[in-house]
């Protein structure tokens, strides 16, 4: 199994506070049209598992992005809080929610949606979009 840690962190106005059992260490960026869309540039997340504990659920939106996720993010301040996997109820959170830990830049997924303004200097390992679709078994 992957090492894991606890991991709590909150939104920008703190109105929403979460909290991750399982957190990987490891930050991913993707480079999806979405993630872009939604963020103004890649999404740089932790993956969290399942076992994650939100406060203030009353004050989250949730928009319906796709057959396999869903969004999340504070009505009140607006801060992005999860992007969700329905099929497993797993939770990729931004890296930016949680203070800053010892975590490893060392993914980024759909790398041939990656705009040509901007690179990363870290060796990581790359995914395409086939590739991610791949592995978590969704289909388009």
């Amino acid at each position: 199994m992957a090492e894991t840690t606890s991991a709590t962190g909150k939104c920008l106005c703190g109105a929403v506070k979460v909290s991750a059992k399982a957190a990987s260490p490891n930050v991913g960026a993707c480079h999806c049209s979405m993630c872009r869309t939604w963020g103004g540039g890649p999404l740089m997340a932790i993956d969290c598992g399942t076992d994650v504990s939100i406060d203030g659920e009353d004050n989250i939106s949730v928009f319906d992005s796709s057959a396999w996720a869903e969004r999340g993010f504070c009505k009140k301040c607006g801060s992005h809080l999860f992007y969700r996997l329905k099929p497993t109820g797993q939770y990729i959170m931004p890296a930016g929610l949680f203070p800053d830990g010892d975590l490893n830049f060392d993914h980024q997924v759909y790398i041939d949606e990656k705009p040509a303004y901007y690179d990363f200097g870290n060796k990581t390992e790359n995914l395409t979009g086939a590739q991610v679709i791949e592995m978590f078994g969704m289909s388009n």
